[in-house]
């Protein structure tokens, strides 16, 4: 039976909730004495985590202050004796920085040539063997959505079919006790080549079990240490004025030598004002150092919420509705931020760019910790140390602002209802009797599961604004969302109908619209005209999509002005009449399918020119035979262009010409034959601005060009390019380079690579790396 808010004061709901919350750790824990291994399940441990790049460059270093000496024994184990596959165990306290180290050896560019194959999984205590699968498949390339309808079976061989034969690199992180390691451990093929495990965690006798050949004990950063990382975490190179130095090193004492804690604190103390009087208020009210619970950072982290601006508040908590572990996709949270009403503008910026700042913010002060990089050295995926989310849990609860439900027992005592809902578990049965609640967004984060019960449940929150089900499969497209949810701004979830129907314009408040279906080529989503009644969407990702033309004739009607993502939409034709329908658009993913008999010219690629805020372009041609396309004529190019993928095209390599004059373009990827001929050759005045470069599956043979072509080059990728002969020794001239891949090239061009290594190290540039696959 389900009380309403009042029914139930606060209070005892608390009591109740922490009740639960023992009964799930005693079951927990009878569970592992039958096995033999009394382990208390925590959710508050996960190390500190950051990427390496040349824009964080600075952020990373301070991570791994006093860490060099460990970093060169770990390296030092993972690529000399013995042959067979070994495993290297480091154990520590939560917040110490495994993780961290961990990530460094993983990133480190010796251990990236040495290694065939690299894969990381994060473990924790929400522990899944089928997250687990998917997440070491993913790191090698075969992540896919029907992954996550796939057996472990299957899984499972896919994974030892993956490695086999293979030298690789197999980070655990995180593992509280010994049942993740005893159901992977047969995956994991001994070849004699070096292959390697690397394992973290908090318990000595998880390594012990695990048959560790060495295990490495993390010690806390020295007094020193801890001084210098707070200084440098607030005052980047400059030094601390001396009427601030006395407090700042009582605050790096009290934290312990723990690096979580004292970045955490820096990054408080950078964003606010540096008066002596708020160093000693800082100083006075932690003390960490005299406790050594699991609770010792609690001090710290809510001292950081307290301090957090009004506009960041909510962004931050909302980090804690992601899963434990899982890495977090920029563009996704944002969309979702925008959504929430979180984001509110600023001057002439649009939302997103304001969430963005956001963002930054939140990893300026350290609350947020970017884990990789896109092409362009953006913040691609960002992650959150579980000691930082479950404050976020616990500050989200005593707010009613986000709830998570992993257990049945969540949702049974689920009163009152907050605002936010975030589905962790396979819900076994959606309570029908909630209706018009204070529910205002359901996240599921479930891989796998069908949509029985759901829409029962969800249709009855007529208050609902955002509906994240990606991860939910619907047979039959889910109509009674789009006709009884209307007040829904972010709508996501995987369908198999392909027709979507017309009541879709009830949405009227739709920003966003996420819909995907199955991998195979033929799965195409039908969107009606009358998506163009929907004025305030901003993006529409669809897996594959054919989108009908506007009804409407007005010259004047300018239905999508607010959209900006427009992706994976097929054979579309941008007439004048088009483009003039989405002035805003700043990223078109569009894909052409072709035979033999097709005619270009209806299609107006001319007029991609006139999409002015246009950023990112990927444009692929897909054929049905063999037949080359005709000849793509007047395809022209918008001047604000960021980043281009241009797939299938079959262009002769002197057209490249147009693509190398665009003012702005920093990311170019070649796929699939996109250019065509057996001579590239580059001229003076081109890519001024690019910095990633992409050439995969071509059939070039001689590249030639000189440094001053590609002078902000840092990142160049070949990729099934089996006729090219070398790379221009030229390309090792470029200072900013940082990075040859290639992978099934010929051995002349990885000896060209190398060549062109030992000329970059001859330079003292000891960080060029040459990765080949």
């Amino acid at each position: 039976m389900f009380h309403r808010r009042s029914q139930i004061p606060k209070l005892q709901h608390t009591v109740l909730r922490e009740l639960i919350d023992r009964f799930e750790s005693v079951l927990a824990i009878v569970s592992r004495i039958k096995d033999g291994n009394v382990v208390v399940k925590d959710t508050r441990v996960k190390e500190f985590a950051s990427a390496s790049s040349s824009r964080y460059e600075s952020s990373n270093k301070i991570t791994l202050v006093e860490i060099e000496e460990d970093l060169l024994q770990i390296k030092d184990k993972l690529t000399k004796s013995p042959s067979s596959l070994s495993i290297i165990s480091i154990v520590g306290p939560g917040g110490i920085g495994k993780t961290t180290l961990a990530r460094s050896i993983h990133n480190d560019p010796l251990i990236q040539e040495y290694f065939h194959i690299r894969a990381w999984t994060t473990i924790s205590c929400e522990y899944s063997l089928h997250k687990m699968l998917i997440d070491l498949l993913g790191s090698i390339g075969h992540f896919s959505v029907e992954l996550g309808q796939e057996s472990i079976d299957k899984l499972e061989e896919k994974l030892y079919q993956s490695l086999k034969g293979r030298r690789y690199l197999i980070v655990m992180d995180d593992i509280w006790y010994t049942e993740p390691w005893n159901d992977v451990r047969r995956f994991f093929p001994d070849d004699n080549n070096g292959s390697r495990l690397i394992l973290t965690t908090r318990l000595l006798e998880v390594a012990e079990y695990a048959d560790s050949s060495y295990i490495h004990h993390m010690r806390t950063l020295s007094l020193s240490g801890g001084w210098n990382l707070l200084s440098q975490k607030v005052f980047g190179e400059t030094h601390c004025p001396p009427r601030l130095e006395e407090f700042g090193k009582e605050i790096a004492i009290k934290c312990g030598g723990h690096p979580l804690a004292i970045v955490v604190l820096g990054g408080l103390l950078s964003k606010v004002e540096k008066t002596p009087e708020f160093w000693q208020y800082v100083a006075e009210n932690i003390n960490l150092a005299i406790t050594g619970s699991d609770y010792r950072f609690k001090e710290i982290l809510s001292l950081s919420y307290k301090h957090l601006p009004q506009h960041l508040r909510a962004c931050f908590l909302y980090m804690g509705a992601f899963p434990e572990g899982r890495e977090i996709h920029v563009s996704h949270l944002i969309k979702l931020w925008v959504a929430e009403g979180f984001i509110k503008p600023v001057g002439d910026k649009s939302l997103e760019e304001v969430a963005k700042e956001n963002l930054k913010d939140l990893f300026d002060r350290s609350l947020v910790l970017v884990s990789r990089l896109s092409s362009d050295g953006e913040i691609k995926t960002c992650r959150i140390h579980n000691l930082l989310r479950d404050m976020c849990i616990r500050k989200a609860r005593e707010e009613d602002f986000l709830e998570i439900i992993l257990t049945r027992y969540d949702w049974i005592m689920l009163l009152p209802y907050p605002r936010r809902i975030n589905f962790q578990y396979r819900p076994l049965d959606y309570s029908k009797h909630v209706t018009n609640s204070s529910i205002r967004s359901l996240l599921h984060s479930v891989l796998g599961y069908t949509s029985d019960g759901l829409l029962p449940f969800t249709t009855n929150l007529r208050l609902l604004r955002v509906l994240e089900a990606l991860l939910v499969t619907f047979d039959e497209f889910p109509v009674e969302i789009v006709e009884k949810l209307v007040n829904l701004k972010y709508l996501a979830f995987t369908g198999h109908e392909r027709n979507i129907p017309p009541s879709i314009s009830n949405l009227c408040n739709l920003q966003t619209l996420i819909v995907y279906g199955d991998l195979s080529p033929e799965h195409m989503f039908n969107l009606p005209s009358e998506i163009w009644e929907l004025p305030q969407l901003r993006h529409i990702i669809f897996q594959r999509c054919i989108l009908q033309f506007p009804s409407r004739a007005d010259p004047d009607y300018v239905p999508l002005k607010n959209l900006q993502t427009l992706a994976n939409v097929y054979n579309f034709r941008f007439t004048e009449r088009v483009f003039r329908l989405m002035p805003n658009l700043k990223k078109l993913v569009v894909s052409y399918i072709y035979d033999s008999h097709t005619i270009w010219s209806p299609y107006h690629f001319s007029h991609f020119v006139h999409l002015l805020q246009l950023e990112t372009l990927k444009c692929n041609f897909i054929a049905k035979s063999i037949y080359a396309p005709g000849q793509l004529l007047n395809f022209a190019y918008p001047e604000r262009l960021k980043k281009l993928t241009l797939s299938g095209c079959t262009f002769p390599w002197e057209n490249l010409t147009i693509v190398g004059s665009l003012p702005n373009l920093q990311v170019l990827k070649l796929k699939d034959d996109a250019f065509v001929g057996s001579v590239w050759e580059t001229n003076e005045g081109e890519f001024l601005q690019l910095k990633y470069l992409l050439i995969a599956s071509s059939s070039l043979e001689h590249w030639r060009t000189e440094e001053t072509h590609f002078p902000r080059l840092r990142h160049l990728s070949l990729k099934s390019c089996s006729e090219l002969v070398e790379i221009p020794f030229e390309i090792g001239n470029i200072q900013t380079l940082e990075i040859i891949e290639l992978f099934e090239c010929r051995g002349s061009v990885v000896d060209s690579a190398h060549q062109i290594k030992e000329e970059q190290q001859s330079y003292g540039n000891d960080d060029f790396r040459v990765l080949c696959s």
